[in-house]
């Protein structure tokens, strides 16, 4: 079963109200006649409890707060149906990016360190396209994903940042970004403009790491997503570390390694340009890209 959102906090909930009531997995197993196995899966958002079972878990648990049952049978419900990530060009996500788009929707703090290609959610719909054109899908496959698939799929991730209740979106962009050609210039000047352009919007930051400055150790050259998404319930704000590398996506809880990353953030981002002279930085870039004859507009 394919982990969701939804299911990640509900798993949370659930492990909560195990420690305050000191019971073990496989005692909360035996309360409501099913395998330690199924308690485990269901905190690790695997797996699924039915309606019933999460009642009866948390009533002899000790929990008799109606409207807090309430919550927890509400996250059991998921909000993706059958089909829903296997139809249009939800096929572009990839299994293991799911969770991610998942949790973006429901996120109220992003923050995103970037090197060498501009983060999915401050791509430009052109840009977007130079990334996946040259990964042409088989003209005689009818199901392939195409190279629209992939700009409409990215378009409607980014759109959480423009919806009523957007998160506060805050990325560290290596000069990499900026520097490393996509598609040409005319893509390049497309890409800067739609950051100067973001970079303006009151729940966006970005902030640029110029090759001039010296980055406080490991950083920027390693792409991650730190995402908070408010708890529900009682259980508290999850913060994950989502890291990116070729071929992988991995998803990481653990209270540690998320602050690590988050001091690291913070002192990327006490480095970088602030807004402002970032945001004059990636103009002194669009200038140089307008006055060449291919691209001048």
């Amino acid at each position: 079963m394919a982990r969701t959102a939804r299911k990640v906090l509900l798993g949370r909930e659930i492990d909560a109200i195990l420690r305050r009531a000191r019971t073990t997995q496989a005692d909360a197993g035996k309360l409501i006649g099913v395998s330690q196995s199924r308690i485990a899966a269901a905190i690790a958002g695997t797996g699924n409890l039915t309606a019933p079972a999460i009642d009866e878990l948390a009533r002899k648990l000790g929990i008799c707060d109606d409207a807090y049952i309430r919550i927890l049978l509400d996250l059991r419900e998921d909000n993706h149906r059958r089909g829903y990530w296997s139809s249009g060009y939800r096929r572009a996500y990839i299994d293991e990016l799911r969770l991610l788009v998942d949790l973006e929707d429901v996120a109220d703090r992003l923050r995103e360190t970037g090197a060498e290609i501009v983060p999915g959610l401050l791509q430009h719909p052109s840009y977007i396209r130079a990334l996946h054109e040259p990964l042409q899908p088989d003209p005689d496959d009818p199901d392939a994903v195409t190279v629209d698939d992939y700009v409409e799929a990215r378009i409607a991730r980014q759109q959480i940042l423009f919806k009523r209740g957007a998160p506060e979106f805050h990325a560290i962009l290596s000069e990499s970004c900026l520097r490393r050609t996509y598609g040409g210039n005319a893509v390049m000047l497309d890409q800067i403009d739609h950051l100067i352009e973001l970079s303006q919007r009151a729940n966006i930051l970005i902030q640029i790491m110029p090759f001039t400055h010296q980055a406080p150790g490991a950083g920027t050259e390693d792409r991650y997503i730190l995402v908070r998404v408010p708890s529900p319930g009682a259980a508290g704000d999850l913060e994950m570390v989502v890291i990116e590398a070729q071929g992988e996506i991995r998803y990481i809880d653990d209270k540690p390694a998320v602050a690590i990353r988050d001091r690291i953030f913070n002192r990327l981002s006490m480095t970088a340009l602030d807004p402002a002279d970032s945001r004059q930085f990636m103009e002194h870039l669009a200038r140089g890209l307008r006055s060449r004859p291919a691209v001048h507009r």
